[in-house]
């Protein structure tokens, strides 16, 4: 591992680039996410019925839920899978920590 992608909280790089086909993904679901959001926002100043907003507002979740999903499984296989391959077994402690923030 290069010294630039040693620190995972410090807006490193990934030492293997994410595909092309997951960043499509990824930007896909997040500019969808984007999208719903800036409708929710319409609704609240347009006074909509709350059970209404609150709906969109579990959809939006639900969709930024499985963008996690995603991005985890792409740091797993390579990231994570990298580190464990170069002896760093301290990375566990980085998942562990992950899975309790997503679950």
């Amino acid at each position: 591992m290069t010294e630039k992608n040693s620190c995972p909280h410090c807006g490193a790089l990934k030492h293997t680039p994410r595909s092309p086909e997951l960043k499509a993904d990824v930007t896909r679901r997040i500019n969808r996410a984007v999208g719903q959001l800036n409708g929710i926002r319409a609704m609240v100043e347009e006074d909509r019925y709350c059970g209404d907003v609150l709906t969109q507002l579990a959809a939006v979740e639900s969709a930024v839920k499985a963008i996690s999903r995603e991005v985890m499984r792409d740091h797993l296989e390579t990231c994570v899978v990298e580190r464990i391959q170069a002896g760093d077994t301290e990375v566990t402690d980085e998942v562990m920590e992950l899975f309790r923030k997503f679950m």
